[in-house]
């Protein structure tokens, strides 16, 4: 029984290399496939991508930036109980 292969797994940056240099068209597609030890149809599917994406480089405005939550009142909140918890824990004492 041959051992299972991993999945490889690749960065944007090499996908964005292989992708350029398909659409240059400088070098048929099967050496390209044979440089860069792809199959053709994964070079095709990162081609067809590039092209789909390019546009957006180009868009006015940037994504707006994920607003961070105002946490002051939480930390409000958690000083408050603690200060109540600290309060009762003296006018209680120990339960049993």
């Amino acid at each position: 029984m041959t051992p299972k292969r991993t999945r490889r797994r690749y960065t944007a940056e090499f996908k964005a290399e292989v992708a350029l240099a398909a659409l240059t068209e400088r070098q048929p597609l099967a050496e390209l496939a044979a440089h860069y030890q792809l199959a053709t149809t994964q070079i095709t599917r990162w081609k067809l991508h590039l092209r789909q994406q390019a546009a957006q480089v180009f868009a006015d405005a940037p994504a707006a930036p994920a607003l961070l939550p105002d946490v002051e009142p939480l930390y409000a909140a958690i000083g408050r109980l603690q200060m109540e918890n600290a309060l009762l824990k003296k006018t209680l004492g120990p339960c049993q």
